[in-house]
């Protein structure tokens, strides 16, 4: 798989106009509701989140969206408070393109942007996958919260008793990234 690079800067409100061999990342707009509100309930069962006891509605959260010719492939939705960055949603359509690298790197800027020190996520023990992506894109073993998901059942039932091959969903693991002023992750 290769690694895009940034090939050139435009207007800030995509978010410092990354462009990216054929992928645009852009700030997602009150336009994208209803495409946004799909794709989070076909995703994770409905547009609402919990993370750390929070119950997000994650389609009323800012966002960056990817366009890969012009068409929308991917997803991240944040949020900032003192001075740190969750990361609430990330979903990519395609895999293997970059798409979720280059959301994480998109967000990335903006947290720095806005004064974060800290960017962080929560994910649950069963997802394989995303426990290797942030590792290898930097990110460290912050906290286990064991059985934290029978609590966050109770704000959001929908969320299935087994995940990733078939293991059981139960605790939320967080992640995070400190991020240097400068701009560098």
């Amino acid at each position: 798989m290769g690694y895009l690079t940034i090939q050139n800067l435009r207007a800030p409100r995509r978010v410092a106009g990354i462009k990216m061999s054929g992928i645009c990342i852009r700030t997602k707009t009150e336009a994208d509701q209803a495409w946004c509100r799909d794709l989070l309930s076909d995703h994770w069962g409905s547009a609402r989140v919990v993370s750390r006891g929070r119950l997000h509605h994650a389609d009323t959260l800012p966002g960056l969206i990817v366009e890969l010719q012009g068409e929308p492939a991917g997803l991240l939705t944040y949020r900032i408070e003192d001075a740190e960055c969750e990361i609430v949603t990330l979903n990519s359509l395609l895999e293997q393109r970059g798409i979720a690298t280059a959301l994480l790197n998109a967000v990335t800027t903006e947290a720095v942007r806005n004064g974060c020190h800290r960017l962080w996520l929560i994910t649950t023990n069963d997802n394989l996958p995303a426990l290797r992506f942030y590792q290898k894109r930097g990110f460290t073993l912050a906290a286990v919260y064991p059985h934290a998901v029978q609590e966050a059942r109770k704000r959001k039932p929908e969320i299935p008793e087994l995940g990733w091959e078939d293991i059981p969903i139960r605790d939320e693991i967080e992640f995070e990234k400190i991020l240097q002023p400068s701009g560098g992750a």
